[in-house]
């Protein structure tokens, strides 16, 4: 069972590998340099928790996904375009900005919120960080003083919940954690919240939250919140979180699979593992 799939991995620089059906591990694999607990670099998958913490919140009653950002933030207000901006534009990457802002060129929030429009808001699908920089500093601004940080009311808000344990966050040079990328979490760890996605946030965020978060803009179908999905299967519906190398959460809610990826490889498809995964 899962042959395929742990052929693929195993053909592209392993480093762990966990598949879960129903909540039952039924394949673990790690290469002899890693370990299923050791931490590992999530990098772009780390986007995956801000859909959800922004679907927490809007059951919060902090903010409201389609409320424009400049509700928020009064800089904004002056710029025409940035005026026409929402937070589910943000978190959807349809918000007009441009390519970049990803790996080491995340900006400090204060540079992500100077950082002028290359597109009008709702027109293109640009994949990059800044928007989730901006939705960061909306998210604080929103929960001071209770929350010291979005990772703080993310981590209380969610990963508290279920049990879900983030080694450590990537800081800029301001000593603020990022959004887009930097999360350091063991496969074990992440599966808890491919679970959780499993269970459409069941006990954490409400179906109409949960929803918007794997539900595709017009502009790009196969991106939610935060979230990629792939409904190529008939029935299947699967949603993953990618990030640079081959790191990836997988949940296929028709056949109760959820799966954990970690490798270094540069021609990792995680489409192409989707299907081997399905076929088991």
């Amino acid at each position: 069972m899962f042959d395929a799939a742990i052929t693929y991995a195993e053909r592209h620089t392993l480093h762990a590998l966990l598949i879960a059906v129903d909540g039952r591990i039924v394949v673990e694999r790690a290469s002899a340099e890693w370990d299923l607990a050791q931490p590992h670099a999530l990098y772009s998958g780390t986007k995956s928790f801000w859909g959800l913490a922004a679907a927490a919140a809007q059951d919060d009653g902090l903010l409201a996904l389609d409320e424009t950002a400049a509700a928020t933030l009064p800089e904004w207000r002056s710029d025409p375009l940035k005026a026409e901006v929402t937070i589910r534009q943000l978190l959807s990457l349809t918000s007009g900005h441009g390519f970049g802002g990803l790996g080491n060129a995340v900006p400090e929030p204060e540079r992500a919120l100077a950082i002028p429009l290359k597109n009008t808001p709702g027109t293109v699908f640009t994949y990059g960080g800044v928007p989730l920089q901006v939705f960061g500093e909306i998210l604080r601004r929103k929960i001071v003083p209770r929350f010291a940080s979005p990772h703080a009311y993310l981590r209380e808000r969610i990963f508290d919940r279920i049990g879900l344990t983030v080694d450590r966050w990537r800081r800029l040079r301001d000593g603020t954690q990022t959004l887009p990328t930097g999360a350091f979490v063991s496969a074990t760890e992440w599966l808890k919240y491919g679970q959780l996605l499993l269970a459409r946030g069941a006990d954490v965020v409400s179906e109409q939250g949960f929803a918007a978060c794997v539900s595709g803009s017009a502009l790009n179908p196969k991106y939610g919140l935060g979230l990629w999905l792939d409904g190529r299967m008939d029935g299947l519906n699967a949603v993953y979180a990618s990030g640079a190398g081959g790191q990836g959460l997988y949940i296929l809610p028709s056949k109760r699979i959820v799966a954990v990826h970690f490798s270094q490889s540069s021609s990792w498809n995680h489409p192409a593992f989707l299907t081997r995964l399905a076929a088991s």
